[in-house]
């Protein structure tokens, strides 16, 4: 008999419709909390075993079956709390769709968020992974989140300083993985929205586009036909986006590298450090839409690992394996997984 209440977790339960990878596997114990009431009382419960906190599943790889508890947090609702001639600061539950929500905030003529349109998985799993895209990042906007403690129970606020951003990085994912559960997020939106054009494939649809001064729902639009015309919908082929960190090096790494390939592109970081796209790294390792058994890189975009139908954790991760060794031997740029593997 389940130590669980039995009207909220389920056991045994299939993990294939919660993850975009649409990897089939079991979870021993599984629930959806749609209240931070809800959420507690499985907490109280879980004594001593494991859990897995899943939001939208877009950025997980499940190498095998779960023996523990896996939570589906569905805890909604959009509240503005705070409210200036200049901003207003919304707060939006953990288990609200992320693009869903920007589109929300587009429509109102918040701006701040419209460059990390079509981004996907949940509010919750934002500041974790401190999403990012075409020039922005969440901690641009964020103000603070409420998370629930997995050995307490008790709230907790964590304000911006707090959450240690960096890139694709936060607490938690180092220090506190595991240890809350977050419920709600509040972001500051402007009213007035300075519009970030900086990112060249932005740059560029606003040229063929004939846009001189885009609003916020342009950008929005453009971004999603970007990532569109990029990246496979997970609903037709199975995928977690992009699979590996574009990787951070030293200035002369990348002028080593930009010696025997004058086209590779970087981003400064700062005047010690370049952004090399990893999805160029894994097309010049001769990857891109490379198919091995049940899986492969997707044609349009190296970046991507994509299940073409019928494949489990362990082919994803053999194929990465291979990925990050071809590169490394390359250029002696090691690859770091964007996704959680569990």
């Amino acid at each position: 008999m389940s130590k669980f209440p039995d009207t909220l977790v389920q056991e045994n339960v299939d993990l294939q419709p919660y993850n975009t990878l649409n990897i089939s596997a079991s979870a021993r114990y599984f629930a959806t909390v749609e209240t931070k009431a809800e959420l507690k009382k499985l907490l109280i419960c879980l004594d001593s075993e494991p859990l897995l906190v899943l939001g939208g599943g877009s950025n997980v790889l499940f190498a095998d079956d779960f023996e523990g508890l896996v939570l589906h947090v569905g805890i909604r609702g959009k509240q503005v709390i705070e409210e200036t001639d200049e901003h207003i600061w919304l707060k939006v539950g953990a288990g609200e769709n992320w693009h869903q929500t920007v589109r929300y905030c587009v429509k109102q003529g918040w701006g701040g968020i419209e460059n990390l349109s079509l981004i996907p998985g949940t509010v919750g799993a934002a500041p974790i992974q401190n999403i990012g895209a075409y020039g922005v990042e969440l901690k641009e906007v964020f103000q603070w989140l409420e998370a629930v403690s997995v050995d307490t129970s008790e709230v907790k606020r964590f304000e911006k300083k707090d959450c240690q951003f960096g890139y694709r990085d936060s607490i938690f994912k180092g220090e506190l993985r595991g240890k809350y559960v977050i419920t709600n997020v509040v972001l500051k939106l402007s009213k007035h929205a300075v519009v970030n054009t900086s990112y060249g494939a932005i740059r560029s649809e606003l040229e063929s586009r004939g846009i001189e001064d885009p609003s916020i729902r342009e950008i929005s639009d453009i971004v999603v036909d970007i990532r569109n015309s990029k990246l496979p919908n997970p609903e037709t082929l199975g995928n977690a986006g992009s699979f590996f960190k574009n990787p951070i090096v030293d200035k002369e790494i990348y002028q080593h590298i930009k010696n025997d390939y004058l086209d590779v592109p970087g981003y400064q970081v700062d005047e010690n450090s370049v952004k090399i796209p990893a999805g160029w790294l894994i097309e010049q390792a001769g990857w891109k839409g490379k198919v091995v058994g049940n899986v492969g890189t997707y044609e349009q975009q190296a970046l991507v690992i994509v299940n073409h139908g019928g494949a489990n954790g362990s082919e994803i991760l053999q194929l990465a394996k291979n990925i990050r060794e071809s590169v490394k031997e390359q250029f002696g740029i090691a690859l770091v997984p964007e996704v959680n593997i569990v």
